[in-house]
């Protein structure tokens, strides 16, 4: 089995184990203190096991060379799977704004403040370590679907955390002349902690829709990668006519369209060229496929 395969499905199921064993305790949280915002978090894990569950099975696929029929491989589908989970996330943490206002309007909520906040702070810390190790893992190898699991954890790890200080500033509150200020502190946090966390989740998906549509990756990377590829081509005296650049799921494809003087091209050199580029590349980017490619209208219009 490809080395890369087998610690991405190691990642993907040390993180499906520890989702559920967190939905568990969650699920039964949720069922002993009634708890809105522990109850939130179940829903959100439910979510994230849904999604990971069917791409597991999805993830060899993805190792399956290139063909005619699959000239992309199934590289869309990983794109695919990624909006439809930053999708899901980015939908269940806008009704959890939109059932805190609710909340807040219909005069705050209650609960055992003092177990949940315990529950949510262990929790937090479990999450921490879990994604410690799945980021140590992705030093290793990564991948688009590895990014979002480990973005995943750290959500789990902040949302956890906030809820937790969260009830335990109502403890502190109910002791206090502010204590009238108790019921609204849960809603208001889960709110703050929403709008904060949103951005990565929208950032993912609208990269997947671009990767999805076949649209240029970000100017940086198609700036740095004409750098590599001119650098290259000058040292045997080609030049770039037009650079191609897509990017879809984890995978690049960078087509050149190649000038030089005269109407001979050496085999030789471009092999040279393409080895050199591949070479540079291979430590930045994975699955990079690069196509140097003789530009016959150029030279039909220069004559």
């Amino acid at each position: 089995m490809n080395d890369s395969l087998r610690l991405e499905k190691r990642i993907l199921k040390t993180s499906f184990a520890g989702s559920a064993a967190f939905l568990l305790a969650e699920c039964i949280m949720a069922f002993v203190t009634g708890s809105h915002a522990v109850l939130m978090d179940c829903v959100y894990d439910i979510a994230d096991i849904i999604m990971l569950g069917p791409f597991m099975i999805l993830v060899p696929l993805l190792y399956k060379p290139v063909t005619e029929k699959r000239p992309y491989g199934f590289s869309q589908v990983e794109s695919l799977f990624i909006m439809i989970k930053t999708g899901l996330l980015i939908f269940i943490t806008v009704q959890l704004v939109i059932e805190s206002v609710q909340m807040i309007l219909g005069g705050g909520h209650i609960v055992n403040a003092g177990v949940i906040a315990a529950f949510e702070l262990i929790v937090s810390a479990t999450c921490v370590t879990m994604y410690l190790v799945l980021n140590h893992l992705n030093k290793k190898y990564s991948s688009p679907t590895v990014k979002a699991e480990i973005y995943i954890w750290k959500l789990d790890a902040l949302s956890t955390l906030g809820v937790g200080l969260a009830f335990v500033i109502q403890l502190v509150l109910q002791r206090t002349p502010l204590d009238w200020i108790a019921p609204y502190v849960d809603p208001g946090i889960a709110i703050i902690m929403a709008l904060i966390l949103l951005k990565e989740p929208i950032s993912m998906f609208w990269g997947s829709i671009k990767n999805l549509i076949l649209f240029a990756p970000k100017k940086e990377v198609v700036d740095h990668v004409r750098e590599i590829v001119e650098k290259s081509l000058k040292k045997h005296e080609f030049g770039i006519n037009f650079l191609d650049v897509i990017k879809t799921g984890r995978k690049i494809w960078i087509e050149v369209y190649i000038l030089q003087d005269g109407d001979l091209v050496s085999i030789r050199e471009l092999k040279q060229a393409h080895d050199e580029i591949m070479e540079e590349m291979k430590d930045e980017y994975d699955n990079v496929f690069i196509e140097l490619i003789p530009d016959i209208e150029a030279i039909e219009n220069a004559s």
